[in-house]
């Protein structure tokens, strides 16, 4: 296992997901009530899935399209995204 890349997604997607929608609905089902412990398996179980889903999606895509394609795509939908909620 690569340390770099590990250290570099974990810090990536740790600072892309704080304070989004998935973090604040588990800050509901937590304030809540329920148990604490079936919230954070529940929440971790959903996320674990998702990107499972993400990784096996992304290494079957970059057999068919070239990187700097893909790059290029992911930029300008995060772009074209990023007008979208601006102008909301």
């Amino acid at each position: 296992m690569n340390i770099k890349s590990l250290v570099a997604v974990f810090v990536a997607v740790f600072l892309a997901e704080l304070g989004d929608k998935t973090q604040l609905a588990v800050l509901g089902f937590a304030s809540s009530g329920r148990s604490p412990l079936a919230v954070f398996v529940g929440a971790s179980l959903a996320l674990t899935a998702t990107t499972l889903l993400a990784v096996l999606v992304g290494e079957h895509l970059a057999l068919w399209i070239p990187l700097d394609l893909a790059r290029r795509g992911g930029a300008l939908l995060l772009i074209i995204l990023g007008f979208i909620l601006f102008f909301q």
